[in-house]
């Protein structure tokens, strides 16, 4: 068994980290030639626990299994979670907690912090060794390259289209990450570490769940930017590799993260316009997206049940569809989807599946996570699994767990569960 050495941007701050409480059992290849990592997550301390245990209690470890196989029902790419099993022991974490593990499955765990460790540990010959086996593992069509300043150069570029992506997409379904620390960013696009994360109920811009995070560093509204930022301590590191001249490695590394704006903004707004029916996207759909956001957090209205509304018509009583506001822009909204050469059948079926009936609601994770810790009780979860896998089916059932709970999320906190 591994645990693995990498550094990190913790909250802006660099420091040397590496897996205090996560073990790599192995990698297995699967029939079609495909290779993931299965590591432990809370089996005990490593040489990098730095005075923790490195041992896990279930409910964190219940709310990655919960939250990742979320993701992956919504088809955003993730770690995914094999099972948690309990230790038998009790953990103390300001009171004592049922000891757990979670098995975890990942393309890799190669991270934005794995090069940091790779610069300040090792030489330029370190880091193009990492580069390489990074370049075989995830992006392979780059491994005949010729030029191989040519090859880093789209290795940095396809790291940078991946990331855009992947945020871009949490920003549509109102994912919130809680720590996008460079050590919790994977190479391969995947999202990774489920600590404080959580989903967002009423849209509010800067919604920060997490406990730590006290001055809403990786709130909503700033996972695009530090986003960027995070690939800007990622492209630092390949300055030894990008050209042998210093000036044009690091003139070719800000050329290249600098692009990452304008393809998370293409990704964002090809999202948003299949979560409202547009199959043509104009010049001018920004304005009907971002109208509609504004009238959202206005009226504090619930992200993902108004897009849910707005595919089935179904206009409920409450105050933002009561308002002024939103009629017009509902008129502006309808002009522009009936002006496509798409039927209205045609037009409710993108809708249908690009806005998720259910999501991990908050109080439903915590209910989850409360009748297992405190009863043994899991069959709540595994419902909740079950019909969060198919999101976009819009069952009965589903419905019914799609309602918010009136301002539980207000004071909502969660926690790394370290």
């Amino acid at each position: 068994m591994i645990a693995q050495a990498y550094c990190g941007h913790q909250f802006g701050y660099f420091t040397m980290l590496g897996d205090g409480r996560a073990m790599l059992l192995g990698e297995q290849i699967t029939p079609d030639n495909k290779r993931f990592d299965i590591q432990l997550k809370g089996s005990g301390r490593t040489i990098y626990s730095r005075g923790g245990d490195g041992k896990a209690v279930l409910g964190p470890m219940l709310r990655e299994y919960i939250i990742s196989e979320a993701m992956y029902g919504l088809k955003i790419p993730t770690t995914r979670s094999l099972a948690v099993t309990l230790t038998g022991e009790e953990v103390f974490r300001e009171v004592l907690q049922p000891g757990a593990v979670l098995t975890r499955v990942a393309s890799s765990h190669i991270r934005v912090g794995t090069f940091q460790f790779a610069v300040a540990n090792g030489e330029r010959e370190d880091i193009k060794a990492l580069a390489d086996y990074t370049i075989s593992r995830h992006f392979n069509e780059l491994d005949n390259i010729v030029d191989e300043k040519e090859k880093y150069k789209l290795f940095l570029r396809r790291v940078v289209e991946l990331q855009a992506e992947l945020i871009s997409s949490w920003q549509l379904v109102g994912f919130i990450h809680g720590v996008m620390n460079t050590d919790n960013m994977s190479i391969c696009g995947e999202t990774i570490d489920y600590g404080p994360c959580a989903f967002m109920d009423t849209y509010k811009k800067d919604t920060v769940f997490s406990s730590i995070d006290r001055d809403g560093r990786y709130s909503y509204k700033n996972q695009p930017s530090i986003g960027q930022w995070n690939l800007s301590r990622f492209a630092e590191t390949l300055v030894p590799i990008l050209d042998d001249d210093t000036d044009k490695s690091l003139e070719i590394a800000i050329s290249e993260v600098v692009k990452y704006q304008k393809i998370y903004d293409t990704f964002w707004r090809k999202g948003m316009s299949k979560k409202l029916g547009i199959f043509d996207e104009e010049k001018d759909d920004i304005f009907i997206f971002y109208d509609l956001l504004s009238l959202i957090e206005k009226y504090k209205a619930d992200y993902t049940n108004t897009f849910i509304d707005l595919n089935f018509e179904d206009f409920e009583d409450n105050e933002l569809f009561n308002s002024s506001d939103f009629l017009k822009w509902k008129e502006r909204w309808k002009n522009r989807v009936n002006k496509q050469s798409k039927s209205a059948d045609e037009i409710k079926s993108l809708m249908k599946n690009n806005n998720p009936a259910i999501i991990p609601r908050n109080h439903k994770v915590e209910e989850a996570i409360e009748m297992a810790v405190s009863k043994g009780d899991i069959s709540f979860t595994k419902r909740l699994v079950d019909l969060l896998s198919n999101p976009f089916e819009h069952t009965q059932e589903q419905k019914k767990f799609s309602k918010e709970h009136n301002k539980f999320d207000e004071n909502y906190k969660t926690y790394c569960g370290t």
